[in-house]
């Protein structure tokens, strides 16, 4: 989308002022009266000299008033143009800012595997700051300078029409250095919003992960990797400033010599002759006043280049699809029965194959352990469930619907999840727990704490449940954070449960409540455990073996230990591990 053209981006984005037409229609006024009363200027300079030359008493009242009358209106059109353009502006950047942010929601999981937070971040912060940077300043300057022009040049051709047209003779060289700088202008401008986001891609991973950086002593290495992200940036903010310090005085430059020739051939006797004193001054101020509105317009560019960059990238965000919502069922409250024929996936089409070939019938309430290696495919099978990515072969069904039929919002309701990664935000405790929910009933935020044995230390917080957690959680403990992610998934009531290393962050005596908890839960439910801890799925109805993305072994506890394979294997290494230790 950065690639097409400057007028389709800016078309776009006049989609965006159609809802607010009125405010761009006063604006435009507004401007319309600045131009008209500002090039009364020159007029005033004619009535001036010839009125000079012969005084009366009608003269010398009406100049004044003319004077304060001009003043007046070019300040009431100052305000309604710069005031309502401002209003469309900030309207346009929030919509902007508002369907970027939401589309960002509904894209697919592969785009989130692509692209950096701090990329994605910049795009809704830095790239739409430099669209209202075309979407205000530009436009201001673009409507209120130009209409200017534009009176001023009526005005020329009204006073000297043959001057005029000379004048503007130096148009074509003005338009070929604005088109060259424009081109430049944007190109840099990609280059310096790509660097932005690395900047806000370091700063952001060094700041949160400020504790690994201080333990590895690692501060001068992200001061190098920061201070490098950085001098990409300026280098190429010193080139936009070098083509913006170059075609200004250009421009400027042929604008002078086009007043200098005009001034010239002005000063001809057979041209002073066809003109009066107060006329010809009245021609020199229009053809001066033009020097700075020209100059001011030329110097907008960079900024409505800028603009048009941002708007190029933020286009293409976009119009990235989102994941795919063609389902038209609704699940309504679903059994738990899942099944699994021949489900494979890889990443990308270049990509290995993470899962292959997976067969699994899993009857309703059923408790399904999933063990394994790292890197044995065991999260990714999980994320295929909620429909974060589809199979590259294969289905999924759910009460023997394809995953595909349902809609997409009310499927993930009806699965509950919880991973070794607790996502906590900076809110209260009983807003993290009924997360989603506008107004929860305290007793069922209460009940979901007690089930998951989180009501405990919950209580002894200076504000109980009203304790604001801090960003993911810093102010608690691993095992708190992990406790409060399961009473979050309690409290959603949802028929499928995955637990994605839930336990791992626990200490036993968290360990021993929690599976308590577990088994209270997970009766009724549909039930898949991730664990690494062979201790703490014991009591699972089966448990699945992974190896290279496929499953090797499956049966209870007691079975595979008897069959002295694989999962007997991960069993005695384990608790060799445990007595050593």
């Amino acid at each position: 989308m950065s690639e097409h053209s400057g007028w389709t981006l800016y078309k776009r984005l006049l989609g965006y002022v159609k809802p607010h037409w009125k405010a761009f229609a006063l604006a435009i006024i507004g401007y319309a009266i600045y131009a008209a009363s500002s090039t009364a200027l020159a007029e005033m300079m004619k009535r001036l000299i010839d009125g000079i030359q012969n005084p009366d008493a009608a003269f010398r009242l009406m100049l004044p008033l003319f004077v304060v009358g001009m003043f007046a209106t070019r300040g009431l059109g100052t305000f309604l143009g710069t005031y309502f353009m401002s209003n469309v502006a900030r309207n346009l950047v929030h919509a902007l800012r508002c369907d970027v942010f939401n589309h960002m929601l509904h894209l697919p999981g592969r785009f989130f595997d692509e692209h950096s937070s701090g990329h994605l971040i910049s795009r809704v912060t830095y790239h739409v700051e430099q669209v209202t940077g075309a979407g205000t300043k530009a436009v201001t300057i673009l409507l209120r300078e130009g209409l200017f022009v534009i009176g001023l040049v009526l005005y020329l051709l009204w006073t000297s029409w043959t001057l005029t047209l000379l004048f503007l003779a130096v148009t074509p060289l003005i338009g070929g250095v604005v088109s060259y700088a424009s081109k430049r202008f944007r190109l840099i401008s990609r280059r310096i919003q790509r660097s932005m986001g690395d900047v806000t891609h370091v700063a952001s991973e060094a700041l949160s992960g400020y504790r690994v950086v201080r333990t590895h002593g690692a501060e001068a290495y992200e001061k190098a990797r920061f201070a490098e992200a950085s001098e990409v940036n300026r280098r190429q903010s010193m080139k936009e400033a070098l083509t913006k310090a170059t075609s200004t005085p250009v421009i400027q430059l042929l604008v002078a010599l086009a007043l200098a020739a005009l001034v010239w051939l002005a000063m001809s006797p057979a041209m002073l002759d066809n003109m009066t004193p107060g006329e010809f001054v009245a021609f020199i101020t229009a053809a001066s006043l033009m020097a700075k509105p020209v100059r001011q317009i030329t110097e907008i560019n960079a900024t409505v280049q800028k603009g048009i960059a941002a708007a190029g990238e933020l286009f293409g965000l976009l119009d990235v699809p989102p994941e795919d919502d063609s389902g038209t069922r609704e699940p309504g409250r679903l059994d738990g029965h899942v099944t699994l024929e021949g489900v494979r996936f890889a990443y990308g089409p270049d990509q290995p194959e993470v899962l292959k070939g997976i067969d699994l019938d899993v009857a309703p309430g059923e408790m399904i352990a999933i063990v394994g290696r790292s890197g044995s495919g065991k999260s990714t099978l999980m994320g295929l469930m909620p429909r974060f990515y589809r199979p590259t072969a294969g289905r999924i069904c759910l009460d023997g619907v394809p995953l595909e039929e349902f809609k997409l919002l009310p499927l993930r309701r009806s699965i509950a999840l919880v991973s070794q990664q607790v996502t906590l935000f900076n809110a209260t405790i009983a807003d993290n727990i009924a997360y989603g929910i506008d107004d929860p009933d305290p007793q069922a935020v209460e009940a979901a704490a007690r089930a998951a044995h989180a009501h405990e230390f919950i209580e002894r917080l200076p504000q109980g449940y009203a304790t604001v957690v801090g960003e993911n959680g810093v102010m608690l403990s691993g095992g708190q954070r992990q406790r409060l992610a399961i009473a979050r998934a309690i409290f959603k009531d949802a028929p499928l449960l995955i637990l994605d290393e839930a336990t791992s962050a626990l200490d036993t005596e968290s360990e021993r409540y929690i599976q308590a908890a577990l088994e209270e839960v997970c009766r009724d439910r549909t039930t898949f455990v991730i664990a690494h801890r062979l201790s703490t799925i014991e009591r699972a109805d089966r448990i699945l073996v992974m190896e290279g993305g496929e499953i090797v072994e499956q049966g209870s506890h007691a079975e595979l230990l008897a069959r002295d394979g694989a999962y007997a294997a991960l069993h005695r290494l384990q608790f060799q591990d445990a007595e050593t230790a």
